[in-house]
């Protein structure tokens, strides 16, 4: 197999060596694990980000494709001395790239190359080594590079009236880190081309054996598969603490009941791994009871649903700020009575912030807890509508005053069952206390899914009978959210009343 080796190829075998070979000799393995919502959401945000970013160099010239038309193309291009081009492509060597942005400079018959991130910062693992392949492989394919930029989104950005480029983008010059590196990514460069030139499958685990679970590559479980599906790669935040989950791997320890007892780890670790191997559910009562005991009614059960707009839609919104669009409330105005549920969704294509905060006034009293799963989201949410709707600062800040996060019972510890596996999110509580309620049936089943739709409803010519279907199951999922968080209060209160 004639092998060549594109950036992407090669920010990938620099993450999992062994990913990046499956990537090229078996695509069907590798592309076997479907793309996450969330994962889908990004390349769109990124694409979305890259085609505002060229707004910045006027009169550019798009080449689009990878074969070798386009690859012809671009050197029909270059050798006219076209200023501006955006992704043009280039292959030496076995090695293949598009630039984002490549700039001309006709007095020194040099280029600048822009890489567009559709990150607020800078990723000096990744980013620096991206660009500094191209460098090389420009150079290889004859081109004298002047300066190497990154172009990003600036998080200290504040859209008033129209959108203002270059107060939205950031751009860095990296030339300097890029020609300190530049040699030693040629030599990584040409090792990539060598290990994934290589015919046979590599053998042993891949990298990602010493990494937390969350960060493990697409082919993890096929590359190894000695390792359990739930072991010491689940223990809670151990990727965090990387000198101690490679001790456990370098000694062949995989599995939760081979942990040494003398392992230092955290309370919450400690008890994820008690609560698994001796089969118990480590209950506090007494500290239950507390937290419980904290609520005046009526008690508020509240949710909201978010999009994080890369490149901010209206005013007093920064990039990724999180934008609320629907909120779910049950209302339990004591022990015994009927629980009430409110419901917003705003479906125009406006800011939501004014109906959104006007509305969850009319809904919530000048009494009661108001409880939340994971307070910081929710109160940040307030604080910064409160930016945008200053008349209603002071009853957001009561608000705010008033909130308590049902997930502190879980992360204190004072409840931890092993099918949590580590986890205090909703998603893992429920199932567990509660048993009968279930997302699995539900059309949206998560908040990057729900996110995406409501997006995809404002934004694109979608029919109104599909509208009122996403509508719909918005709707059903933010309800069975905040109903979930009622559910599991309730248990709780059952368990120790």
């Amino acid at each position: 197999m004639n092998v060549t080796v594109s950036k992407t190829d090669y920010i990938l075998y620099r993450e999992c060596k062994k990913n990046a070979w499956y990537k090229i000799h078996k695509p069907k393995i590798y592309a076997a694990q479907e793309l996450s919502e969330f994962e889908k959401q990004i390349i769109e945000t990124g694409n979305e980000v890259e085609l505002v970013a060229r707004q910045l160099f006027p009169g550019g010239v798009l080449l689009e494709g990878r074969g070798v038309k386009a690859q012809a193309k671009t050197q029909r291009y270059l050798a006219a001395k076209t200023e501006v081009l955006f992704q043009p492509i280039f292959l030496k060597n076995k090695f293949i790239a598009a630039v984002d942005i490549l700039h001309y400079h006709p007095v020194t018959g040099a280029y600048d190359i822009y890489e567009v991130k559709s990150t607020t910062d800078v990723d000096k693992k990744t980013h620096y080594h991206d660009v500094a392949f191209q460098v090389n492989l420009l150079r290889i394919c004859g081109l004298k590079v002047r300066r190497s930029y990154l172009i990003h989104l600036n998080s200290e950005y504040i859209r008033v009236g129209d959108l203002n480029l270059h107060k939205l983008f950031a751009i860095e010059d990296i030339t300097e880190t890029v020609e300190n590196i530049k040699e030693a990514v040629m030599t990584d460069m040409e090792q990539a081309l060598q290990y994934l030139s290589q015919h046979e499958e590599p053998l042993g685990y891949c990298e990602c054996v010493y990494k937390g679970r969350s960060n493990h590559c697409s082919t993890f479980a096929y590359s190894n598969p000695k390792v359990p599906t739930y072991g010491v790669h689940d223990i809670s935040r151990i990727g965090v603490s990387k000198g101690k989950l490679q001790d456990l791997i370098d000694v062949g320890i995989f599995e939760l009941k081979d942990v040494p007892e003398s392992t230092q780890l955290s309370l919450s670790q400690k008890n994820q791994i008690i609560a698994y191997v001796q089969d118990k559910i480590l209950q506090d009562k007494v500290n239950i009871k507390k937290e419980l005991d904290t609520f005046i009614f009526p008690l508020y059960f509240l949710d909201y649903e978010t999009f994080p707009c890369a490149i901010p839609r209206f005013d007093g919104f920064s990039p990724y700020q999180q934008m609320p669009f629907q909120y779910s409330l049950y209302i339990l105005e004591s022990l015994g009575a009927e629980l009430k549920h409110f419901e917003f969704l705003f479906s125009k294509t406006s800011d939501p912030s004014f109906d959104f905060a006007a509305s969850l006034k009319r809904n919530i009293g000048n009494q009661g807890t108001i409880i939340v799963w994971n307070k910081g989201f929710e109160c940040k949410i307030n604080n910064e509508m409160a930016k945008r709707t200053p008349a209603q600062k002071p009853w957001i800040d009561v608000v705010n005053a008033r909130v308590y996060d049902l997930m502190d019972v879980f992360s204190k510890q004072y409840y931890v069952h092993k099918d949590f596996k580590g986890r205090v999110s909703i998603k893992n509580v429920l199932p567990v206390l509660v048993p009968e309620l279930s997302y699995k049936d539900l059309e949206i089943q998560e908040g990057g899914v729900a996110s995406q739709k409501w997006n995809e409803m404002n934004q694109a010519d979608v029919t109104p009978p599909i509208k009122e279907k996403i509508i719909k199951d918005l709707k059903t999922y933010c309800a069975l959210d905040t109903y979930a968080m009622y559910a599991i209060w309730k248990h709780l209160y059952g368990l120790v009343n």
